[in-house]
Formats: structure tokens, C-alpha cells, sequence
């Protein structure tokens, strides 16, 4: 009986989360160095989607409507699932490793990204079209978290959860170390400070023209991770009770660890290095519904897509016209929550 209770919860709280995500939105995108009132960002959003009929005379500028449209829209999109995509995956982790404090930042899955997106960036260009960014910051996830594994890897067997973590760090800083080498090292100077702001996170590049690709790989991701949380749940409680419940452990890390680094590696490419949105996102949702992601990770995706937006906001707000990175903002608020939730667990 309790199950069936939660069930309604559940869905009234995803749509509560759901129509918060889509005013935040509209307000994201009437916000910033220019302000557009609500209703002309309505009036743009749907006589563009065709849920208008076009009006002979617009109550909107040409100017207005490529702010909206143009620039404002796609950033939000992207905002969104980046901040959906990071929380899930955190949560994914968090159980794959047995660890709290597992995240694609500190798990150095985002610099694997990173470092895979800047060398095609500097030295390769885009030879596969759209799919180019993507495709290196995949590889790139996906090498590093091989690395991190083989790192922490012991001769008694799987690594524990501690070493991960601590390989986990390891490698993401010395995959930031490498990072930074082929940025110094860039013949063309404009390409490599545009790579450096680029590194510290932001959603100041989105367009419609690149936005797409790695908004479908993390929106089919975040779905994907919401469809296997029944047996990723099996994994919290340990391999022998996995398998007692028809789950091939191996198997199911392995699918997990790589739409993981699918997902990363897809939001890497499209806003840089945005840190610490999987850690807190989880924790939060964790300590009102528990530990099932059943109800974790649809609800950590939509909170983690309401605060990204809302952080985005703010870095384009306070010195606007200038804007801060969006990976200086998150480590901030991430960095206080990580010394909060230590200080909350030696307390225990």
C-alpha cells in the first residue's frame, strides 16, 4: 500500500517540478542584460511554434524576437538539460559506486570530456559535422572513466568505493593538467582563450545549430537512466543481491558507465565544465524522498534543470553585459554544499 501512495506523490510532485521548470524557463529567457516583459516572451515563443497566428502587426521588435528566439531560447533549452542530465547522472554514480560523493566532475568523467572536446577544438576541427564535439567529448568521458577503473583497480579484487573517488580526483586533475598543455601549447591564440572561458563552463555558445545534438543524447540518456533505476536500485544493496534478483552486475555497469559518459560527454561539448550540479542536485532530493531512483532521478533531472537555469540567470545578471563562467558559479554553491554535507556526516 505504501508503494501506491507514493505513486501519486510522485507524479504530483514531477508535476509541480515540471510547470516550475517551464516558468523558470519563460523567465530565463526574458531575463538578462536586455529585459523582455512575459508576454511578449510568449507571444515570440508561440507565434514561432505555430501556436499563433502570425499577427500583421507584432507587438515585438525584429530585435526582440532574435533575443528570444535566436539567442535566448536555445541557452535555455541547453541550460536545462545540462542541469537534468548532470543530476541524473550523479545519482546514477552515487549508486554504481557506492559512494555519496560521486559525481561526473569529481569522478573525472567531465574532464575526460573536456580534454577529449579541446584537443578537437585546437587540432582537429569539425570533420564530422555537429556530431564532432560529442563524439570527442564521448570518447573522452568514457576513456577516463576506463582510467579511473584500471587506477583503482587492486590486486583484491573490484576497487572499493573510497578509491574510486580519491583515482577519481587523481585523474581528473591530471586530465585538467593535460587540458591546459594543449591550450598553451595552441598556435591559434583566439582559439585557445575562447577554449579557456570555454572550460569554465557557460551556455553563451548555444544556437539552434548546436544545440540539437546534444540535447536529444541527454534527454534520451536521462530517459534511459529513469527506465533501468529498478535494477540500478538492485546494485545499492550488493552484487550477490543483484544477482539474486536476475541482474548481471558487470553488465549493467557497464551500460550504466557508458550512457553515463554518453551523457557527459554530451553536455561537455555544449556548455564546458559545469561542476557540482551532480553532487547536490541528488543529495537534496535524496534527503526529502530517500535513496530509490525510481523517485530520485526523475525529480533530481527536473530540480537539476530549474537550478541550472536559475544559476545561468544570475551569471548573466549580476555584471551584465559581461557574464560570469557558469562552472564559477556552481563550484560556489557546490563547494559550500560539499563542506556542509562533511560537516553534516562527521557529525554522525
Amino acid at each position: 500500500m505504501s508503494a501506491l501512495r507514493r505513486q501519486p506523490m510522485l507524479v504530483l510532485c514531477c508535476l509541480g517540478l515540471g510547470a516550475a521548470l517551464c516558468l523558470s524557463a519563460l523567465a530565463a529567457i526574458g531575463l538578462g542584460a536586455v529585459s523582455i516583459p512575459f508576454g511578449t516572451t510568449w507571444s515570440v515563443v508561440g507565434a514561432e511554434l505555430g501556436m499563433a497566428p502570425p499577427a500583421a502587426e507584432p507587438a515585438w521588435t525584429r530585435a526582440e524576437r532574435n533575443i528570444v528566439w535566436e539567442l535566448r531560447l536555445p541557452r535555455a533549452l541547453l541550460g536545462a538539460a545540462a542541469g537534468a542530465g548532470l543530476a541524473a547522472v550523479g545519482g546514477v554514480l552515487q549508486v554504481l559506486t557506492r559512494n555519496p560523493l560521486a559525481d561526473p566532475y569529481l569522478f573525472g568523467v567531465s574532464a575526460g570530456a573536456a580534454f577529449g572536446a579541446v584537443l578537437v577544438i585546437l587540432y582537429a576541427g569539425t570533420f564530422a559535422g555537429p556530431w564532432t564535439l560529442p563524439g570527442a567529448a564521448f570518447l573522452g568521458a568514457l576513456g577516463a572513466m576506463a582510467l579511473v577503473f584500471g587506477a583503482a583497480r587492486g590486486r583484491d579484487g573490484p576497487p572499493t568505493s573510497e578509491r574510486l573517488i580519491l583515482t577519481g580526483v587523481a585523474i581528473g586533475f591530471i586530465l585538467h593538467a593535460a587540458t591546459n598543455f594543449l591550450i598553451f601549447g595552441a598556435i591559434d591564440r583566439g582559439a585557445a582563450e575562447a577554449a579557456l572561458f570555454w572550460m569554465m563552463g557557460g551556455l553563451s555558445a548555444a544556437r539552434w545549430a548546436t544545440v540539437p545534438v546534444p540535447l536529444a543524447i541527454t534527454v534520451a540518456g536521462v530517459v534511459w537512466m529513469c527506465l533501468r533505476a529498478p535494477s540500478v536500485n538492485a546494485l545499492a544493496f550488493g552484487d550477490d543481491t543483484a544477482r539474486s534478483l536476475g541482474v548481471d552486475p558487470a553488465r549493467l555497469r557497464a551500460e550504466m558507465f557508458v550512457v553515463s559518459s554518453l551523457v557527459t560527454g554530451a553536455i561537455v561539448s555544449a556548455s564546458g565544465g559545469i561542476g557540482f550540479v551532480g553532487l547536490v542536485m541528488p543529495h537534496i532530493v535524496r534527503m526529502v524522498v530517500g535513496g530509490d531512483l525510481r523517485r530520485l532521478l526523475p525529480l533530481a533531472s527536473l530540480l537539476g534543470a530549474i537550478f541550472l537555469l536559475w544559476v545561468d540567470v544570475l551569471a548573466r545578471s549580476l555584471f551584465a553585459p559581461r557574464e560570469i563562467p557558469l562552472g564559477v558559479m556552481t563550484a560556489s554553491v557546490g563547494g559550500a554544499f560539499f563542506l556542509w554535507l562533511m560537516r553534516r556526516r562527521a557529525g554522525r
